[in-house]
């Protein structure tokens, strides 16, 4: 098990303390041909799962009347920083229903 131990350590980094139910921005780094940029995803968090180096979580936003949902690793090397914009006031922890709007 130490091995494992030694692999997750090496590929977990600081992220911000969020639930579901917070507002999330989510920057993305983004490759066109040669050059990067950033994206920003900014949207309502509907679920947080896993532990250590398998932790995942989406977010859900609405845009011009569709809803996008997107699906992130953790700590994946694709996302640049996430940062808690307003924290929500809910009691469970999976908010599927915000999907379905």
């Amino acid at each position: 098990m130490k091995a494992i131990e030694n692999i997750e350590k090496a590929v977990i980094k600081k992220v911000p303390d969020f639930r579901a139910g917070d507002s999330l921005k989510v920057y993305l780094k983004v490759k066109e041909g040669d050059k990067t940029r950033t994206q920003l995803f900014e949207g309502t968090c509907i679920y947080r799962r896993g532990r250590g180096a398998n932790a995942s979580f989406a977010v859900v936003k609405e845009t011009h009347g569709d809803i996008v949902e997107k699906n992130f690793p953790l700590y994946s090397p694709g996302i640049e920083k996430i940062t808690v914009s307003r924290k929500g006031k809910f009691r469970r922890s999976k908010l599927y229903h915000l999907k379905k709007k």
